[in-house]
Parts: C-alpha cells; structure tokens; sequence
C-alpha cells in the first residue's frame, strides 16, 4: 500500500558560505531542496547572513520558502540555531552576529550567555546537544526563550541513534522543551563529502589523513530523500519542522532602506533642498545663464527623482563629494551617474551634458525602481580621509564597507589541495606555479603533465578532482574597493558588520552582487591614482610657473599639440589610453578632438571588438565604406558614432526610437545584455527588436545586424558616460606630459603603485623625451620626488625598505645646516644601521661617502649612537676601495630603486647581442613590414585579453624603446616555459606593419635570462 512521503522542513543547513565547513553553495542547497520537495530550509551560516542575499534568489526562483537564521556557539554554552520568524527577529539575529563579530578580529566571532538577556523575541532557537552539558545547556535555553525552543534531533546514522533519541527525549521532558528533526546539512549532495573533508583539513591546516574525528564519520550530513528521513524519524518530530516553518514568515524582500535624514537642514525637505543646491550649481557652472537644454534636463531629473524619493542619495553624495573639494582632494564621478545633469550641478561628475547626448535612463529609471548607481574616484592616496569623514559623520553602526567575495581560483585550489592530501611542499608549489594567471580547470591535466607529474595517478587524479570542486567556492569575505552602505537607523539591523582586515574599517556581509539583488543603496568611494598623479602635476606646474591652472581650465580650449601627441601613440603614463591595445588603436583611429578620446576609449573593449563594431567604425571614419540610416531617428542616435553603437547607452536608444521600447524596457535590455552569457535570457529581446524595427520600416539586414552586435557586447558593453569621464582624464593627463614632462614624471613616481607602467619604464620614457632625472641623494632629496630646475630629483620614497618617518627626518634636519659627514647625518637623522644600510645601497650618500663600496664601509664604522660623547673625531685610516663596476652599479640600482639612472642593462650587452643577430628597438623600425627580424629585451608586459583567443602579447625593452610581440596560441602552448620563464627573452619572427603600428609575431621564443644574471625586474602580467 502506497504510503505518502512526510512533509519536511531542514531547520539547520550550512552552505559554504561558513567558510571551509559547508560544501555547497547556497544555490545548490536550495535546488536541491525544492527538488526532494521539502516544505522549506532554513540557511544557517554560522554566526554569519553572507550566503541570505543568494540563497533568497534562488529560493524565489524555484519557489521554495526560505528561512533565513544562523548557527551560533557561545563561548560559555550551548550551540545554537536562531530562526527569524519576523522583520523584528531578522533585525535581534543581525545585530546579534554584529556584536559577535564586531568584538573579535577579522573573521571569527565571541559571543556569550550575556548576549542572550534580551531573547530575541522574534527568533526561534533550537538547542544542538553536545553530549556533555546537555542538562544545563537546555535549562539556559529554556529559560532564556520560553515557548520558542526545542531541541534538535540530528539522527545521522550513527551507531547509537535509537539511544540518543530516548536520551534526548529524557532531556526535552526534564527541561519544557520539545524535540524536533535536523540534519545538520553540510552539503546538498552525499558526493560532497570527500570535498567537506577536504575543506576540515584546510581549516585545521592539517593533512586530511591526520585530521582523525575532526572528520565526519559519515555522508549523512546532505539533504536526505524524505523516504529515508521518514525510515530515520519518527513521524511527530518530522512533523513538527513544517510547524517551526510555518512561524518563519520574514522574506529578505521585507528590508527596506531607508536614507540618512541629518543633511536637510531645518525648515527645508529633502526635494526643496536638492532643488537649492542643483539651482546653486547651475549658478556655478553657467554664469552666464543656463541653457534651455540643461533647465529642461534638470527640471525632468529632479520630478523623476522626487516621484522615487531619491533625494537623500544625490544629498549623501554631494555632501561627501564637497568635503574632498573642502580639503582639496580632487575627485570626479564617473559611471552611470555621468548621464545626469542634476549630478553635474552638484559637482558630482564634470561631464557636461550641454556638450554630450547622454541618456538619464541609464542612471535612474523608474520602471526598474531601485537606487541609482554613483561612483566617484578619489585621489588614492588620500581616499582615507574621505572614507573616515563618512564614519565620522554617520558613525560606525550607521555607514560600512560592502564586502567582496574572495575565491578559489586555479593556483589557490590546487595549493590547498595539495596541502591536504599531504604532497610535498616542493611538489605543491612546483604544481602552483605551473598555472598561468589566465589557466582553467580544462588546463589542469596539461599543466601536471608539464610539471613532471603523471596525471592519471590515483593522487594527481583525486588532486585534480578537488582543485575543480574548489573552483569559485568562497575563501573569505574582503572589503570592497569603495563601495559604502549608509544608513538611517542602525545598519545592523538590515545585513551584519565585521571587522575588516584594515584597522578602523568594518565591513557588511553582502558584496556588490547581493545588495543589487536586494535593492539596497551603496555609495562608490572609489581610488584612482590618476586623480593623484594630475593634483601633484598641477601643484608642481602652478608652484613652479606662478600659475592657476586646473582640470577645468585646461578642457575649456583643446589643444592641437596634444592630439598630435595622441597620435603618434605617445601616450606611456596617460591615463586609459596607455595600455598595449589602446597605443596600436590611436594611430588608426587618429584623434582630433575630445570626443574621439571617447570614442577610442570605449572601442578598445571586448564588446566593440566581439561585436564586429571596430573595422567598420575605421573604415567608416577613414571614407573607406559609406555611413547609412535607415531613418533619421536611428540616425540621431548612431550619427556621432558613424552609424556604429559603440556605446550601452546607444543600444538602448535605439529600442526606444527604432524599436519602440519603453525606457525601463531598454534598462531592462542593458542588463539582459549584461548577462546573457551566464544566464541566457536575450531570446525575448530578439523578437521585440526585429518586430518593432520591421513596424518602423526598418530593414531586416539592419534589424540582424544590430541584434549580432548586442551579443558581441555580451557583458562587456561600455557607458558613454563613463567614458567620457576618463576622457577627460585622459586629455588632462597628456596635455601635462606634453607640455610640463617633468612635473608629469615626478606625479606619476609619487603616485606610485598605478598604471601600466614600472618606474623604470616611465623615468626611460621621460629621459627620452629630454627630462633630466638626478638620482636619490640624502644631501638634496626630500620624501617625495621633487623639481629643481626643471629636472627631476628622485625622492627618498624610491629607496626600498626606507621609511617615511626617517625621510622626513632627514629633510627636516637638512634645514637646518648641511650635513658634515656620514656621522654627523645618522646621528641628526636618529638612523639606525638598517636604515643607513639603505641608503647606501641607493647609492644615496654618494655625496658624503663616495661610491657605493666606501659607502658601505662608512656606514659600518658609523656612530649612531647619542651620548655624551657623540661626534667626538675619530682618527681612523680609511681603506682604498675600488669603486663597483658598471654592471654592479645597475644590479645595485634596480635592487635598491627599481630603477637606473645609467646606462640600460641592454645597452652593456649590446655588443654581444650584436654577435647572437638581435637588432635593437630603434633597428626594428627601419625594416619594412613582412621583414623577418631578430629582437631580445626585458619582458615588461605580457598579456592575454579573454577576446584575444589564447593569443599572448609580450612587451620587450631595451635601451632604445620597446619591442611589441605578438605570439599565436601554437607558439603559447608549445614554447610555454620561455614565454612565462624568460626575464630577457630573445624573438625570431616576422615584422607586421600598418601605418605607425608595428608588431613582430614571434616564430621562437628563446630564454637568454642567464645574460642578466640577478637583476630584479619584474614584468607586470594581466588578462
């Protein structure tokens, strides 16, 4: 006789977001749980909500109530499951967790009886019995939330479960409580259990094989088919899980944010007061009167954002945007928030819509009903003081740091792995490293293979069976790069707050991705080192020239010189448009004028490049192949872009004028576009363009084309406003290395780390554009790289391992007479031997000691200490000391600053490159395209773009430029060692022209690294 399957509710479930203890991800918990048909599951991550925001996707998708609580163990008691059953509950857990978290470090948590005093009303508590103090423990439980707590039952397979059930039914009697079912569930499937024990031994930091009962002793811990459940339980306590569930009625949609309210001043309302200051704005911006075409954006933006109640965000980003002004950080907005004219009045963003065809929708939109998106790059050396002004003012309960999901990628999987399973450290590491940044999973069995390893052997096999579970699953949550949530009432109420690995810094438990998902504002206070590079530059030009020259000024009249400049793709250290790609684009695309900079910026993406929109935009722009519209509405939107969509917010105009969309149906098209790739979804979309076009007579061809071309922007398609934004940046960056090289060299060594390019390479670049660089000299040198007469003077920064505080001790000293001798500076100074050990290698107390040798010698003998009897002469004979050679000078200068003043390192090999056929940089430029040519340099670069089909370009230097290197997949995979391996890389191949652009494809790849024996340099190498 058919008996029907129990109705079955799992109360207590981790997912891997209970960081090295569960084994699958939320997603998975959740399928897996509505497939076996269970009432609903509760996500219990240990004293942590980070996995809430994706499982309640998830479970909205499938249908299946989730319950959203959290597994916590007390330090002086019991371990607990919480369930919120409301709003208020939800709110009790989440602060609870803050307060665990925030009172510990980084990553753990401390919570104790004391904790519980309030109860939590709006919770449910099951009690999880250890063996050991159960008497006690369910007393304090029962106590604490009377008429809310039982005691979990977790039958697991064990060999005593039938006593364990009379036991634990003894305790429910004894203490008021009742018994329930749980699984304790791990993972949604049993096949997860070698991982689950994988991740046990990682935690402990011990090999599997000793990790003894800190191992489950079974797979029990996944969700079980009801059958089974129903052979396990008896029918009252499987029951009773439908009837906990049932009481859980609070849904993540239930949150609802709310805007800080302290920056509307009395007597005014959020609208009137954003209205003031946009009217202010304006005033600021169009002294002469506003146009029409801004009053009307304006008047439109402010009624859309006053019907969505938007005001206090544009309030909360003015204000923190006018602190950075008050204190002279320089900072710009870019992003969807460039669409906006409200934005420009506020001096959120500097992109003028007078002068640009922008599109609100793509900032606010009402049909899509969430928070609008703004991001604003500060100077990334000051961006502190911007990000504690916001704790500050709002206080750390009320403003915190989203959090950024770190996890597992190709090397780290393998490296944990490894250790697990007890490899070898040598083997471990030998296997790391012979993964390349851009290697898969698919890659694995190759890489063993080529690392000496046997990938069919049962190890290798199971090494790589787990490297591939580990793939994307959760390490750790970090902090954001800027994103800030800021709320009215405490934030704890609406997601948890940890501390953050940084000092004064706390983090949320939700990353970008999650608050998106639940609707909840963030404000991006983002870090751009060219915002501090241009502030310097300025600093030193306006210091230097008497002058008041600011970004504003130098985009009021565009400069022919500096377009010329761009052209010739002399660009190294410009903002955007330095990079490899970016510098083959300029002289084919050949600027003109400001909008060609947005245009080459946005073009040089995957999405223009997938999406076939690059040559015909070229051979458009070069009169090689006619422009056509099919009408003039379509011509209106595509006319500034040749009649190719370069742009998102292209793509979603032309569903609205030639398609007939709504705007919040073209938004809604931008991120379908957005995600196709992983999630599908553009189908729909197809059929609504082709027949809204063919209803405005437009060509089917035309209608096929831009279709293709919406799937090559995939998730790569570039905002016109946010490209205008680094144009601008990028204009201003060129006109200083046009015209003030030297105060663009020193900002940029100031600014360091950012960019494409190492010190080394930007100081060469400078020299060959005539700038004078003097060395580090303790006699002359302040903290920073400074200008003396038009040249450049290395800063004591450039010294490796020699501090800040001690630089500015020097210079502070120095002011007040010259230094006699290496005594008298270290004794001044307050140097220690280490320090003084720096210098010297820098080849800084030239001035003081001589050469590097006598240097060392003085620094030996050198009395740093401050007795009575400091300074006191001491007659010692001082030895010859012959000076370093030449080459032992550039091995000292790359070691100790990264960088030489001398000759290059190619420059003392030339001759005997010579002899092995290699040409130099400068050679290379007078052969004549399908040339076959011989080239050797410093690998600096190597890159491979994800559009660029396996295919790796390598940027050789030496001392009379650089080497641009093209090698095809083949090559990649068959010369892999000499590609990843070389340091100087010597190259036989075939030379490509087109116009001023010239490659060399590589035939052979030769490791000549023994030429340059220790020399440190390093190559940056990126997707």
């Amino acid at each position: 006789m058919y008996s029907p399957l129990p109705a079955y509710a799992e109360l207590h479930c981790l997912s891997n977001f209970t960081f090295l203890r569960g084994a699958s991800h939320p997603e998975e918990l959740v399928s897996r749980a509505a497939a076996l048909g269970y009432s609903a599951l509760a996500l219990t991550d240990e004293s942590s909500f980070a996995g809430a925001a994706r499982a309640h996707v998830a479970a909205k998708n499938t249908g299946l109530r989730l319950i959203i609580g959290s597994e916590i163990r007390l330090k002086d008691g019991p371990k607990l499951v919480f369930l919120a059953t409301n709003r208020e509950g939800y709110g009790q857990l989440s602060r609870l967790i803050t307060r665990g978290r925030m009172g510990s470090k980084k990553g753990s948590y401390a919570l104790g009886r004391n904790n519980l005093d309030g109860g939590l009303p709006g919770c449910l508590v099951l009690l999880i019995p250890d063996g050991r103090h159960d008497a006690e423990h369910a007393r304090i439980v029962a106590e604490h939330f009377p008429g809310r707590a039982w005691i979990a039952a977790e039958l697991l397979c064990g060999p005593d479960d039938r006593a364990r059930l009379a036991a634990l039914r003894d305790l429910g009697r004894s203490a008021g409580l009742p018994l329930v079912a749980a699984g304790d569930v791990h993972m949604h499937l049993r096949s997860r259990r070698a991982l689950q024990d994988t991740l046990t031994a990682i935690r402990l930091k011990t090999p599997v094989r000793a990790c003894g009962h800190a191992l489950y002793p079974n797979a029990e811990r996944h969700l079980r088919l009801r059958m089974r459940l129903a052979q396990l339980y008896p029918p009252e306590l499987l029951a009773e899980t439908v009837k906990i569930a049932e009481r859980c009625s609070f849904l993540l949609d239930e949150l609802r944010y709310e805007y800080p309210e302290e920056l509307i001043p009395a007597g005014e309302t959020p609208a009137s007061w954003l209205r003031k200051l946009t009217e202010h704005g304006l005033a600021r911006r169009f002294p002469g009167g506003t146009p029409q075409k801004i009053r009307d954006l304006v008047e439109r933006e402010l009624a859309l954002i006053a019907e969505l109640r938007y005001e206090p965000f544009f309030l909360t980003v003015h204000d923190v945007v006018a602190f950075a002004r008050r204190e002279g950080i320089l900072c710009q907005g870019r992003g969807s928030a460039a669409n906006s004219a409200v934005c420009y009045a506020l001096g959120v963003t500097e992109v003028n819509p007078a002068k640009q065809e922008l599109l609100f929708e793509r900032f606010v939109s009402k049909e899509r009903n969430e928070p609008p998106d703004i991001d604003v790059d500060f100077e990334h050396q000051r961006r502190e003081e911007v990000i504690q002004y916001i704790y500050a003012k709002y206080g750390r309960d009320r403003a915190a740091l989203a959090a950024t999901l770190i996890t597992y990628r190709p090397k780290s999987a393998l490296r944990d792995a490894g250790k697990a399973l007890d490899l070898d450290p040598r083997q471990v590491d030998a296997i790391a490293k012979s993964i390349a940044w851009w290697d898969d999973r698919k890659d694995l069995a190759l890489r063993l293979r080529e690392a000496g390893f046997d990938p069919a052997s049962p190890v290798m096999r199971r090494l790589m069976a787990l490297a591939h579970a580990l793939l994307g699953f959760p390490r750790h949550l970090s902090q954001h790069v800027g994103g800030f949530v800021i709320s009215r009432g405490p934030l704890a109420e609406l997601v948890p707050i940890e501390n953050a690995a940084m000092p004064e810094r706390s983090v949320i438990q939700w990353d970008k991705d999650d608050l998106e998902s639940l609707g909840l504002l963030k404000v991006d206070v983002l870090a751009l080192g060219m915002l501090s590079a241009i502030r310097r530059a300025l600093g030193f030009v306006n210091a230097q020239r008497k002058s008041k020259i600011t970004m504003d000024s130098l985009l009021l009249e565009e400069d022919p010189a500096v377009y010329e400049m761009i052209r010739h793709a002399d660009t190294i250290g410009v903002f955007q448009i330095e990079s490899r790609a970016q510098m083959s684009m300029l002289p084919r695309l050949k600027p003109m004028h400001f909008y060609d900079l947005v245009i080459e910026i946005a073009i040089v993406r995957p999405g223009p490049i997938q999406g076939d929109m690059v040559h015909p935009y070229l051979r458009r722009r070069e009169g090689k192949e006619p422009v056509d519209y099919p009408n003039d509405a379509v011509k209106k939107v595509l006319e500034r872009t040749l009649g190719v969509p370069i742009f998102q917010e292209q793509v979603m105009q032309l569903a609205v004028v030639a398609a007939g969309f709504t705007p919040g149906e073209a938004d809604q098209l931008r991120r379908a576009m957005a995600a196709w790739k992983r999630k599908g979804g553009l189908e729909p979309f197809q059929k609504k363009l082709n027949d809204g076009m063919r209803g405005n007579g437009i060509p089917a061809e035309f209608a096929d084309r831009i279709y293709r071309q919406i799937l090559g922007f995939g998730e790569y398609g570039f905002p016109e406003s946010h490209s205008v934004s680094f144009a601008l940046l990028a204009y201003v960056s060129a006109w200083l290395k046009h015209h003030e090289p030297a105060a663009f060299l020193a900002a940029l060594l100031n600014s360091q780390p950012m960019g494409f390019y190492t010190p080394s390479q930007l100081v060469q670049d400078a020299r060959r554009h005539g700038v004078e660089v003097w060395p580090v000299d303790v006699t002359a040198s302040e903290w920073e790289c400074t200008l003396e007469r038009e040249a450049v003077r290395l800063g004591l920064l450039m010294v490796r391992g020699f501090p800040e505080a001690a630089a500015k001790r020097v210079a502070e000293v120095r002011r007040e007479r010259a230094f006699e001798s290496v005594d008298d500076f270290a004794r001044r100074a307050a140097l220690d031997r280490r320090e003084l050990k720096c210098l010297a290698a820098a080849g800084a107390l030239e001035p003081l000691a001589g050469h590097r040798r006598e240097a060392y010698w003085s620094v030996a003998g050198a009395d740093t200490s401050r007795h009575i009897l400091a300074g006191a002469p001491v007659t010692e004979d001082r030895p010859l000391l012959a000076p370093p050679t030449e080459g032992e000078s550039l091995l000292a200068d790359y070691a100790s600053t990264g960088l030489t003043l001398g000759r290059h390192p190619l420059a003392l090999l030339r001759r005997r490159l010579s002899r092995m056929r290699f040409s130099t940089a400068e050679e290379l430029k007078r052969l004549p395209g399908g040339a076959t040519a011989r080239a050797a340099g410093i690998v600096t670069g190597r890159q491979r773009p994800g559009t660029a089909s396996g295919t790796v370009f390598v940027t050789l230097e030496d001392e009379t430029g650089c080497v641009n290197v093209i090698v095809w997949p083949r090559l990649v995979e068959a010369q892999r060692r000499e590609l990843l391996g070389s340091k100087l890389m010597g190259v036989e191949g075939t030379l490509e022209r087109e116009g001023e652009v010239m490659h060399l494809v590589a035939k052979r790849l030769v490791d000549h690294s023994d030429l340059i024996g220790s020399l440190q340099i390093d190559s940056r190498d990126f997707h």
